[in-house]
C-alpha cells in the first residue's frame, strides 16, 4: 500500500462528474488498484475514489498547469468503464509505501450462525418440553434457522442479530408454507434475536409469533463443546 499526504485538486468524470478543491488529503494507493482520498473528517469514508480493476499513470503538468503550481497529475482509470480519476498534486508531504502481506480477514462474534449453532444446544431456551429437530430446514423460498418440536407441535424459529420487521415477514412466509404440511402442521413462529424493535415486536404479536430475547454471552458461556455433525 502506498500512503501520500498531499495538497491537491481532484475532478472524477464518467457516470457523473465531481470536484474536490485544493486542499491537504490524504490520498491512498492499494495493491488491488484502488485510489482513495480521504479528509481529515468524515470518519472512514473516502471523499472519492476509484474501485478495482483500474489503472494509475503518473504525468508532468504541462506549461499552463506548472504556472498554477501543479507539480504532478495522477489519471486513474478504470479498466471496465470510461469512469477517470484525475488527481492534480501541487505539493507532496508524506510519501512511504508499506507491504502488507495477505490479510486473514475479518472474524465476527456473535453472528447469525453462532446464534443458530448455540440455540440447537441450548433448545430448552425456547421453553420446557421443546427438543431440535434439524437446523436449516429446508423449504422452497429458503431455509428454516431452526425446526423444533414443542409443547403444541412442530416450532420453526428466525434467528437474527437484531430483530426488525423484515425479519417477521420472513418468518411468516414460512409459516404460510410450512402450515400446508400436514406432517409438520400446526407449526409455531418463534422469532428469535438479540434484540427485537419494538415495531418488530408489535408485528409478530399481531401474528401469533413468539418473540424471544437471546443473551448471547450467556449462551456462550454454555456452550457444550459436545461434537456435532452440522
Amino acid at each position: 500500500m502506498r500512503i501520500v499526504i498531499a495538497t491537491c485538486s481532484v475532478n472524477y468524470s464518467g457516470r457523473l462528474n465531481a470536484h474536490l478543491a485544493l486542499a491537504k488529503r490524504l490520498l491512498m494507493v492499494k495493491a488491488d488498484g484502488a485510489v482513495l482520498i480521504h479528509s481529515d473528517g468524515g470518519s472512514y469514508k473516502p471523499l472519492n475514489w476509484m474501485s478495482p480493476p483500474a489503472s494509475l499513470r503518473v504525468s508532468a503538468p504541462d506549461d499552463h498547469q506548472s504556472e498554477a503550481g501543479i507539480r504532478e497529475i495522477w489519471t486513474v482509470s478504470a479498466e471496465k468503464t470510461d469512469d477517470e480519476l484525475r488527481i492534480l498534486i501541487s505539493e507532496v508531504h508524506h510519501d512511504s509505501s508499506h507491504e502488507l502481506g495477505t490479510d486473514p480477514g475479518l472474524v465476527k462474534d456473535g453472528v447469525e450462525a453462532d446464534l443458530q449453532r448455540l440455540l440447537a444446544e441450548q433448545i430448552e431456551r425456547l421453553g420446557d418440553g421443546h427438543s431440535l429437530i434439524r437446523r436449516e430446514h429446508a423449504t422452497p423460498i429458503g431455509p428454516v434457522d431452526i425446526l423444533a418440536k414443542g409443547p403444541a407441535g412442530t416450532v420453526a424459529v428466525e434467528l437474527k442479530r437484531r430483530g426488525d420487521i423484515d425479519g417477521v415477514e420472513q418468518l411468516s412466509r414460512y409459516l404460510e408454507l410450512l402450515n400446508r404440511d400436514p406432517l409438520l402442521a400446526p407449526v409455531e413462529g418463534v422469532f428469535a434475536a438479540q434484540q427485537i424493535k419494538p415495531q418488530a415486536r408489535t408485528l409478530a404479536q399481531d401474528r401469533g409469533i413468539r418473540c424471544v430475547v437471546l443473551d448471547y454471552e450467556e449462551m456462550k458461556g454454555e456452550e457444550s463443546g459436545a461434537p456435532r455433525l452440522f
